[in-house]
């Protein structure tokens, strides 16, 4: 089908963007890759009036380290973070994640802050954001602020993102010593959404859990923060009764959406097997 007829804006800063955005509210959308908002535009599910491009605006692409944290541009490709040393060497679990995102064509195109701000429960980026502890950084007219991954993803294409607000920065603390990481992700072919995901982050000392963070990709409404799995590994050494706890209570937060990929219960048993297949990696990966 043939989008409804729109006015295409491409500022090459960021105050221009705000200000388009301020200017013409519900009726702008931000395209970033396009690969939600174009289909989406084609079918007539989205119909704005107005279309603003962000990829000229410079400001919000590039990786650095800066404080402690890898700060990366919302408009930066997967296939940016996937051949960036500075990711590979402090977030190598970003860098696995890339990998897994579609195809090598969407990954040229696709952002990680496109892929994060769409808010859909089938993306990867957000249940990796939750094991990584990320935060965004939003911007509107009234200034910049900060919000933690946790508080971000809402529900199903829903976010925390105010009216006006663009994502500009990812920012995730360096992992220390004695961290491992893994996504292990199930899907039916290359290019297809997860039928479920887990993204895993463990601290280790002294032979036990010091620290754990699990994120769940595609069983519920929203990227799921698997809090209370993640908690049972703390003090244990991780062995296979901990991991088979911790994928137990995993399954109990999931509320998968039955489709092609499988029904409630499938998914379900599927984000177990992925939590604890993460879990194995990670442990291995300690360094």
């Amino acid at each position: 089908m043939i989008p409804r007829p729109f006015e295409y804006h491409a500022p090459s800063a960021l105050p221009d963007v705000i200000a388009l955005l301020d200017k013409y509210g519900d009726e702008a959308k931000l395209l970033a890759g396009g690969h939600s908002l174009l289909p989406m535009m084609k079918l007539r599910f989205a119909g704005p009036a107005h279309v603003i491009d962000l990829r000229k605006v410079a400001s919000l692409k590039g990786i650095a380290l800066e404080g402690g944290e890898i700060r990366i541009g919302a408009m930066t490709t997967e296939n940016e973070l996937i051949f960036s040393a500075l990711v590979a060497e402090h977030v190598p679990l970003l860098v696995e994640a890339a990998r897994q995102i579609a195809d090598p064509q969407v990954r040229y195109k696709g952002t990680i802050g496109g892929d994060i701000s769409h808010g859909d429960p089938g993306n990867d980026h957000p249940a990796v954001m939750l094991a990584l502890d990320a935060a965004f950084v939003l911007a509107g007219a009234g200034g910049e602020r900060v919000v933690q991954a946790a508080d971000f993803f809402l529900g199903t294409f829903e976010t925390a993102m105010a009216p006006g607000e663009v994502m500009t920065q990812i920012r995730i603390p360096v992992p220390g010593p004695g961290t491992g990481a893994a996504y292990a992700k199930l899907k039916r072919k290359t290019g297809d959404y997860a039928t479920a995901a887990a993204a895993v982050v463990l601290r280790m000392k002294d032979g036990t859990c010091a620290a754990a963070r699990i994120g769940l990709t595609n069983v519920g409404p929203t990227a799921l923060n698997a809090h209370d799995a993640a908690q049972a590994l703390l003090g244990t050494a991780v062995d296979e009764a901990a991991i088979a706890q911790a994928a137990a209570k995993a399954m109990a937060i999931c509320e998968p959406a039955a489709d092609l990929r499988g029904d409630e219960e499938y998914k379900t048993a599927m984000a177990g097997q992925m939590v604890e297949r993460a879990l194995r990696l990670a442990l291995s990966r300690v360094k």
